[in-house]
């Protein structure tokens, strides 16, 4: 298989070492500093339970929202830029992509219980493709006017980007790397997929009893 062997010669050791800073910066979760900044309590005991922007604006308001989606959004981005000024192997770009999102979503100082990753994500995806960005960019917006809702067509946009990956490139070690980074971020969001669902049906069902005569 050709693909694999593309990855196969790519230079391990040095994957190796930026797989793993780009983890530890991962790991670097906003929302929970901040809250402990400035309330001094643990932000994954209140509200959601959750690191990310959503259940930090629920606690600080808009702006604990907006910084924590903007440096979540800003590590996803920098770890890809600054991977790209240690080597030219896309391969080893795509470690370091999932590497961050993995070390948000698993951060090991707070024991493995961090966010679900879809900032972190988006970000890295904007520096290591700006087409597969703009993907996800069109889906979302398109589902959100269908749906009326931001978290299920988040998903459902991210599912997406790994076709869009394969329709632009047809690369496929890097379509499965994609796929990798996006599976992560689904899988964390797995119970928000299932609310999603749940709400939407229940939103057909009152829809259709209301239009019953």
């Amino acid at each position: 298989m050709s693909w694999f062997n593309n990855l196969h010669s790519t230079n391990w050791t040095q994957a190796s070492s930026i797989a793993v800073c780009a983890y530890l910066l991962g790991c670097f979760t906003t929302g929970y500093y901040l809250v402990r900044l400035w309330l001094h309590e643990d932000v994954r005991e209140l509200g959601s339970g959750n690191v990310g922007a959503r259940n930090v604006g629920r606690i600080l308001g808009k702006r604990g929202f907006f910084f924590t989606l903007l440096f979540d959004f800003g590590k996803g981005a920098l770890a890809v830029w600054t991977t790209r000024h240690f080597t030219s192997d896309d391969h080893i770009v795509a470690f370091a992509m999932i590497a961050v999102v993995a070390g948000h979503i698993w951060p090991v100082q707070l024991r493995f219980r961090g966010g679900k990753g879809m900032a972190t994500a988006v970000g890295a995806l904007l520096v290591f493709d700006p087409w597969l960005a703009l993907t996800f960019t069109i889906a979302f917006l398109c589902l959100v006017a269908i749906f009326r809702r931001t978290v299920l067509p988040g998903l459902i946009a991210l599912a997406c980007v790994p076709l869009g990956c394969l329709w632009l490139d047809h690369n496929p070690a890097r379509v499965f790397l994609v796929s990798v980074l996006c599976a992560l971020v689904l899988v964390a969001h797995r119970k928000n997929f299932v609310e999603e669902i749940s709400h939407l049906l229940d939103r057909r069902h009152v829809q259709t009893k209301t239009d019953q005569p």
